[in-house]
Formats: C-alpha cells, sequence, structure tokens
C-alpha cells in the first residue's frame, strides 16, 4: 500500500473510533445546538495542532524520562472529563428555554475552550501523534520539521472534517428530540456515562 494512503487509512480508523471527543460533540450538539458544537470542532482541532507540536519537539520523551509527568496530565484529563459526564446529568444551568423547549446556544468560546481541553488534556493523543507521525517520515526527503508540519496538517484537517460531520449530527439528534423530553434524558445519561467511562478507562492508561 502506498505510504501515503497508508496513513490516511491510520487516520481514518483512528476518527471512526468511539471516543471522548466524538461523544463531546454529539452532546454538545444535541444539547447546545450545531453553532456550539462546531465551535467545538475549532477547540479540538487546536488541541491536536498542539499535540503535533509537542510530538515534533519530543515532549513524549518527558513522559518517559519523568513518568510523573503522564501522570500528572493523565489525571487531570480523567477528572476533566468526568466532570463533563457529571455535568451532562443535569439539565443546562440557567439555560434559556425556546418554543420547542431547546436551550439557547451556549457561547462559542466556551465551546471551543471545552473542545481544546479535552483533547489537551488527553495524554494519549500526545502519545498517537508521537508515535505514527515519525513512521512516515524520511530525513532523506527533505527537512524533517517540513515533513512533521505536513503529516500534522493532514491530521488536524482530516480530524475537522470527521468531527465536523459528528457535530451536524448531535445538532440533527438534539432537533429530533427536542419535544422529547424523556428522549432527551436519555440522551443526556447515555452520552454522560460514556464520558465518565472514558475517565475512568483513562486513568488505566499506561505508557507502554
Amino acid at each position: 500500500m502506498d505510504e501515503k494512503l497508508l496513513y490516511l487509512t491510520a487516520l481514518t480508523m483512528i476518527y471512526l473510533m468511539p471516543g471522548p471527543d466524538m461523544i463531546l460533540l454529539l452532546q454538545t450538539g444535541a444539547r447546545q445546538g450545531r453553532r456550539a458544537a462546531l465551535a467545538t470542532v475549532l477547540g479540538l482541532a487546536v488541541a491536536r495542532a498542539c499535540h503535533v507540536t509537542l510530538a515534533a519537539v519530543g515532549l513524549a520523551t518527558l513522559f518517559k524520562v519523568l513518568p510523573w509527568t503522564f501522570e500528572v496530565v493523565k489525571y487531570t484529563g480523567a477528572a476533566y472529563l468526568l466532570w463533563l459526564g457529571v455535568k451532562m446529568f443535569r439539565p443546562v444551568a440557567g439555560a434559556v428555554q425556546g418554543p420547542g423547549g431547546a436551550a439557547v446556544r451556549g457561547t462559542w468560546r466556551a465551546a471551543i475552550a471545552q473542545g481544546f481541553l479535552t483533547n489537551l488534556l488527553n495524554p494519549k493523543a500526545l502519545l498517537f501523534c508521537s508515535v505514527l507521525l515519525p513512521q512516515f517520515i524520511h530525513p532523506a526527503q527533505g527537512a524533517v520539521g517540513e515533513q512533521f508540519a505536513l503529516l500534522g496538517l493532514v491530521l488536524v484537517v482530516m480530524g475537522m472534517m470527521f468531527d465536523g460531520v459528528y457535530a451536524l449530527a448531535g445538532g440533527w439528534v438534539g432537533r429530533q428530540l427536542e419535544q422529547r423530553a424523556l428522549a432527551q434524558k436519555v440522551q443526556q445519561w447515555v452520552f454522560g456515562g460514556l464520558l465518565v467511562g472514558f475517565a475512568v478507562r483513562l486513568v488505566w492508561v499506561q505508557q507502554g
């Protein structure tokens, strides 16, 4: 298989796997609308760009040299996911209800920050970049920095494409459930429970 196609295939498989980013987008779209969900997409993209940059400068190596730094990021990320999950169990605080009972759209700034922190505080995302990207970099073919930047750009753009689909899907779900209070409650508990589950799973992640 061509190396470029292999890289795109690897990214596609990763972005299709259910994870905290996907659940966050679906729930944000369902509760706050597609605009807030698309703002979350931007936050996730910025965080991924940060992970690519950190991988390029070798921060993952720091995790191996000083294992406690990995633990700090891991437990901070798990705590944040747990907080998000518990938050989803509750109605939107202080939300103004529209005619159909749907909460008025949240602020873009909060949505961007939520997406940014969810991805940035996941050490698995940094380790993924640190493991995957170097496999497709060949010093003999040019400047390593430029290759890293190009691969990172593809990673971020593809992530935004998949995230955009999940954001729009979440918004569609929210519109379908606007007048179905019980269905809204079930959806909130399912997505909230999934995020809590991801938080628990993150606690058990090892560097490998």
